[in-house]
Formats: C-alpha cells, sequence, structure tokens
C-alpha cells in the first residue's frame, strides 16, 4: 500500500466509523504506516490489489500487511500493538481498533494498529499468516520503543494470545536482522478473546478459518493459547461478558486457570452483560468500567 492509498483508506475508515469516536483529535500526530515486510511477505501467494473497507469499517483483502501509527504529542515510550477481531475473515478496525487507538493516545501511550493477512484469502502459508505478522510487528515495535504491551480484541486476543505465549516458536524463516530480535510482549489484554479451539468449544469462525471443520484434536490443541501459557507469559488481563453468544465466556476463564497454574499474573473482569463487541465498553452495561482498570493495569 502506497501514501496514496493509506490515506484514502484512512479517510474511508474515518467516515465509516459507528463507534461515535472521532479518530481525528487534537491530542495526537498525524497517523501514518509502517509495512511489515520488506517485499513480499512469507510464503507469497494472496490478494491482489487494494485493501477493502466495508460500510462498517472492517479491514479485508489485506495483500500487504501493515502497522498503522497513531502518537501522542510527547510519545513516552511505552507502545501497545492493537489487534481487533472478526474471526479471521475481517478486521473490524472502525469498532475496536481506532476507538481503542485514540483512547490511548489521549492517555500518553503510542498505538500500533495491525492490519493483519487473513488466511482465507489464498496466502500459500494458510493459517500461519496471521501469526507471521503478529510475531513480525512485534519485533518492529519492540525495536522502537521502550515498553511493549498488546491489546488484541476478538479473534485479535486469540492472535494476540498466541504471539504473547509462544515467543520461542518461529513461524516463519529469518528474512534479515530484524528476524534475529526476539518477539514478546510485556503485557497482554485479552478482551473477550477466542483462546481455545479444542472440544467442546470449536464451533468458532476462528477454529473454522484456521483448522476447519475436520481438524484433528491434535490441531485443536495446537493453536489454542492456554497449552503455551508458561512461567515465561507476561502478566495477562482478561475482560468478557457472561453473555456473550460468540466467545464462549469458559474461554477467558479457561486461560485464568492456565494462568494460575503457571504463576503468570492474571487480572480477570468479568460482567454479567455486554454481549460480544463491546469494544470499549457498551453503553448501559458494567462493561464500560474496563478501560479504567486496564489504564490502572497497564501503568501497574
Amino acid at each position: 500500500m502506497d501514501r496514496r492509498q493509506f490515506l484514502i483508506h484512512f479517510s474511508a475508515l474515518a467516515l465509516s466509523a459507528t463507534s461515535g469516536v472521532a479518530l481525528a483529535s487534537p491530542r495526537q500526530k498525524t497517523p501514518y504506516m509502517l509495512s511489515l515486510w520488506t517485499g513480499t511477505a512469507p510464503g507469497g501467494g494472496g490478494p491482489v490489489g487494494e485493501i477493502h473497507v466495508s460500510e462498517k469499517g472492517a479491514q479485508s483483502h489485506i495483500a500487504a500487511p501493515y502497522l498503522t501509527v497513531i502518537e501522542p504529542p510527547s510519545p513516552k515510550g511505552h507502545a501497545v500493538l492493537i489487534a481487533a477481531g472478526g474471526g479471521y475473515k475481517r478486521i473490524e478496525m472502525a469498532m475496536e481498533a481506532w476507538p481503542a487507538a485514540r483512547w490511548l493516545v489521549e492517555r500518553g501511550l503510542t498505538a500500533y494498529i495491525l492490519s493483519y493477512r487473513l488466511p482465507g484469502e489464498g496466502w500459500h502459508d494458510g493459517n500461519k499468516v496471521a501469526l507471521q505478522d503478529a510475531q513480525r510487528a512485534l519485533r518492529i515495535v519492540r525495536e522502537r520503543e521502550k515498553k511493549v504491551s498488546v491489546l488484541g480484541f476478538s479473534a485479535g486476543g486469540h492472535l494476540l494470545g498466541l504471539a504473547a505465549t509462544r515467543t520461542d516458536y518461529r513461524s516463519y524463516p529469518i528474512l534479515d536482522r530484524l528476524d534475529e530480535q526476539p518477539a514478546y510482549a510485556d503485557r497482554a489484554a485479552l478482551i473477550y478473546p477466542i483462546i481455545t479451539l479444542e472440544k467442546p468449544y470449536n464451533h468458532s469462525s476462528t477454529h473454522k478459518m484456521l483448522v476447519g471443520n475436520r481438524a484433528t484434536d491434535a490441531q485443536n490443541a495446537a493453536w489454542s493459547v492456554q497449552n503455551y501459557v508458561t512461567t515465561q507469559t507476561p502478566p495477562v488481563f482478561l475482560v468478557q461478558a457472561e453473555n456473550d453468544t460468540v466467545s464462549d465466556p469458559h474461554n477467558t476463564l479457561i486461560m485464568q486457570a492456565a494462568c494460575v497454574r503457571a504463576q503468570v499474573p492474571v487480572t480477570f473482569y468479568r460482567y454479567p452483560t455486554g454481549g460480544h463487541g463491546f469494544a470499549m465498553g457498551r453503553p448501559g452495561t458494567q462493561t464500560t468500567q474496563w478501560p479504567a482498570h486496564y489504564l490502572k493495569w497497564l501503568n501497574g
């Protein structure tokens, strides 16, 4: 994506945002983009042409994955890598990523929004492409910032949960000097995430897109975040509503239990209502409380 395409794309997102939160702010610098890969992304393949942005501001058809960087006037060296959800079929930028980024920047943090490849769009490396992008993004942000946290929503929570826990896994071959550096986060916040693909929680879009309906138990286990939690996993922050019908509420309970077993600090906020996709909080529900708790945890 060149600069002209990026500006057109950014404007489209701004116009299509349905969150009621303005994307432009006098307290932030002009957003800019960073390409993840020099030349062809690992494996090759994928869609051709410009990114698709839906009327609701969701991305798909991502031929060249990238980061959108939004900085506060005086960056403090603490950055948050954001991955929105969408079941690995799309990326809910306007609903989740942009409001979260603006909220963070207004509080002095630098936001890096990840536009990752979607596994169903013809990539030769199939279900690994999003994780490849997340690991590469962590390396890029780590080189630029003193402290790096991740914030993932829904399928984006699954993606960044894997990236935060599978730090020793090399999802793509070394391509340059940057790939010789570790890809890890200092903290991981997962908001109504998909955590497990194992039975009986194997009916999500994440499961379908990554391993398919005929997946073996071993394949389900291999893509389940809780199976990679170790003593080296960074502190985890979890949020979910009890009436979530997309990400079964057991997902966060499973992740919490895995953290407790590995003696990983875990903070968990569970709300009676809010459903799925409440992003920075659904008006009229207690989910509006989580960002304040998150900021305190993030700065702790």
